[in-house]
């Protein structure tokens, strides 16, 4: 990792059918060996599900659901004297969003559905109403910040 300066970030184009950002970020975190295609089909086929479950428009949803999933506070290990310390730090908004996608697809792939597409949308639909497994994840997260409260005057 170079010291002199901090890598430039790279634009990302917003997707062709609905001009986000945040699916094209969902889409290139989704993509395997470069087949950007194949994630393409499997994040419009989950929203067209969505869409045709709930009769909602599916950026909506998803953009809720990802709301639901982001996490405020997150622990991060600091030593202290030879002890290490789990501090609670907040997150940052781009760092929530990039959780979020994260823990939004880690959750879906280990889902029982049989196509990516059902498990993308069963899971997204499940954030929406506050369930599934991504939002346990950003609770497990708090729970461990509250319960490491007493170690915020480590932070850093």
């Amino acid at each position: 990792m170079s010291r002199r300066h901090r890598a430039e970030k790279r634009d990302i184009i917003p997707d062709p059918k609905f001009g986000d950002i945040v699916v094209t970020k969902l889409m290139n975190s989704l993509m395997l060996d470069g087949k950007k295609s194949a994630a393409e089909s499997i994040v419009y086929g989950s929203f067209d599900i969505i869409e045709s479950r709930i009769k909602q428009d599916p950026i909506g949803v998803f953009h809720t659901a990802l709301d639901n999933i982001r996490p405020s506070v997150e622990v991060r290990s600091r030593r202290v004297g030879g002890a290490t310390y789990q501090v609670p730090v907040d997150v940052r908004t781009e760092r929530q969003q990039a959780l979020a996608i994260r823990w939004l697809i880690d959750c879906a792939r280990k889902r029982g559905e049989n196509t990516m597409r059902e498990r993308l949308s069963g899971e997204l639909l499940d954030a929406l109403n506050g369930r599934g497994q991504a939002v346990k994840k950003r609770e497990d997260t708090h729970r461990m910040a509250e319960a490491n409260r007493a170690f915020s005057h480590y932070r850093w």
